[in-house]
């Protein structure tokens, strides 16, 4: 047995996905289960799944960490504006609620800044202290670590580019602007362009096609590599981070991704040697397949420093 362990969970739309990890950060125990929308059902999943996790080790445990989508006040612990939870403006106090019913502290973050912890695991020491990651799902968000801290901005806003408009003309975004960055550079987007199937991803699907030589398939992957590429641009320009890794659904596609994205910044800066000087196209990694980066970013979150 470890002298310490930590629990961190991913609470998604679909599934809760949990994580024992050792003194080391290293994952010891997975329990993934289906997420019961609204109030209840997600402070319900969570205790399943914190408990089936709390039985497997017998050590000392930190503070168990949530990562949840939605608008998350750190300081009180609670969520508000999780759509896809079934949870409104109503805020949540997940963090007091779980308390109560597990008898453990708990620490609540948005999940993509949870995210963004995890992927500094996936870093040498030297490249931890400042990054960018990007979540590449139903929508496209990023996450900060500068000089070693999370970045949340004044307002929890901090890294939330893909509702930055680069079209005024373009497809109408969720958020009510035209045009943002997330209505070309996200999974939805790939979706739309080319659908997938029950067994294939689109984005999996679209990759594949113009991995073929499906010339409509090229131009749907050239299109959001562009777009995504662009949103790397802009982090690396804005707080000059020495990483960008992208995570998110759509990195099931692999490393073809990444040749991708890495082939728009070099041809971006083909006419610029400014930006040729900068080299983004050499920062970009990709959270390996199956890595579950959101649930071991949460699980750090109480860590010891």
């Amino acid at each position: 047995m470890t002298s310490a362990a930590g629990i961190g969970l991913d609470i998604g739309a679909t599934k809760t996905l949990g994580v024992l990890t050792d003194e080391l950060g290293q994952v010891r125990a997975e329990v993934r289960i289906p997420t019961r929308p609204g109030a209840d059902g997600v402070l319900g999943t969570a205790v399943d799944v914190v408990t089936d996790l709390r039985a497997r080790t017998r050590s000392q445990l930190w503070p168990v960490g949530i990562g949840i989508p939605g608008l998350v006040d750190v300081e009180l612990g609670a969520v508000r504006h999780a759509v896809n939870l079934d949870l409104d403006g109503t805020s949540l106090p997940l963090a007091a609620e779980l308390e109560s019913r597990l008898g453990l502290p708990v620490l609540v973050e948005n999940d993509v800044n949870a995210a963004s912890i995890g992927a500094t695991s996936l870093l040498s020491p030297g490249a931890r202290r400042d990054l960018a990651y990007i979540s590449i799902g139903t929508g496209f968000a990023a996450g900060l670590v500068l000089d070693g801290h999370l970045r949340r901005g004044a307002h929890g806003a901090a890294g939330e580019i893909g509702h930055i408009p680069v079209d005024p003309e373009g497809p109408l975004c969720a958020c009510g602007l035209r045009g943002c960055l997330e209505t070309v550079a996200s999974g939805s987007a790939l979706a739309a362009a080319w659908p997938g199937t029950d067994d294939v991803p689109a984005a999996v699907a679209v990759f594949e096609a113009a991995g073929a030589g499906d010339e409509q398939a090229i131009a749907v992957r050239d299109r959001f590599a562009a777009a995504v590429a662009a949103g790397v641009r802009l982090l690396c320009l804005t707080v000059d981070v020495e990483t960008v890794v992208i995570g998110g659904g759509v990195t099931q596609v692999g490393e073809p991704l990444r040749h991708a994205v890495a082939r728009a910044l070099r041809a971006q800066a083909e006419s610029s040697g400014f930006l040729g000087s900068l080299g983004l196209a050499e920062r970009i990694r990709l959270v390996p397949t199956d890595y579950p980066v959101a649930a071991i970013g949460a699980a750090l979150l109480g860590r010891p420093a």
